[in-house]
């Protein structure tokens, strides 16, 4: 999507929090608030009737409140969203949603302006929207976008998410995880391995006969004889 400016809906029951909203987009002019609501209800009603680009969506409205929205609209139908709340415990449910950002009020102006770089990158094609995998680390919360990410190994009760040289753990099952990333170009290298086919640099043979994939950090991830008929094929198609 292309244009000079953007239709921008703000969906807070607080009237300071939509006026903080109005503040901040004033300095980024490629965007255009064309409506604000109250609550779920007037937010599906202008959905329809303002067709925005970007809705900055409260979690908690009376109501029916952020999620249901999404859930009553269903995530195809929505523009992107970016969420606002005074609270963090919501951040996995938001980017489950497929939310482009999480912004906890009040908001910086350092920040807002960071969220409006990647709507840009979004609204534009120029940065496809990943979806995010939330990871707690010694600094709080991170989101990880899973074309950022490059394997993930299991680790008895977690599983350990790669980042180049970085991990993380995050208390989860392979089984569920898989469901959420293959999606997004990952495959089962083996039983206890899930590998970004986008990371995957070449594929090569061991003097042992056992196919192993290299990644583009150097990473050398074994494929199981079972699964090397898919995984080749997936690394071909890619």
């Amino acid at each position: 999507m292309t244009r000079t400016e953007w239709r921008v809906l703000v969906a807070d029951d607080e009237p300071a929090a939509r006026r903080g909203v109005r503040q901040l987009i004033a300095a980024h002019p490629q965007f255009r608030i064309v409506g604000e609501c109250r609550d779920g209800a007037e937010t599906l009603a202008s959905l329809d009737t303002l067709e925005p680009d970007v809705v900055f969506l409260d979690v908690q409205m009376p109501g029916i409140d952020g999620f249901d929205v999404i859930r009553r609209r269903t995530p195809d139908r929505m523009p992107v969203v970016v969420f606002l709340t005074a609270f963090d415990q919501f951040a996995i449910r938001a980017f489950e949603a497929q939310a482009l950002d999480y912004l906890l009020k009040p908001v910086s102006e350092a920040r807002f302006a960071a969220t409006i770089k990647r709507l840009v990158r979004q609204l534009t094609g120029a940065h496809p929207r990943a979806p995010g995998i939330v990871v707690t680390t010694a600094r709080g919360t991170s989101v990880l976008r899973t074309d950022e990410i490059d394997w993930i190994e299991a680790a008895d009760n977690y599983v350990r998410i790669w980042t180049g040289t970085r991990s993380y753990l995050l208390r989860e099952s392979m089984n569920a995880l898989e469901r959420r990333v293959v999606p997004q170009g990952f495959l089962r290298a083996h039983r206890s391995a899930l590998v970004r086919l986008g990371a995957v640099r070449e594929l090569t043979w061991t003097p042992a006969d056992e196919l192993v994939a290299v990644l583009d950090t150097g990473a050398r991830i074994p494929i199981s004889r079972r699964r090397r008929a898919a995984f080749v094929a997936g690394v071909r198609q890619r």
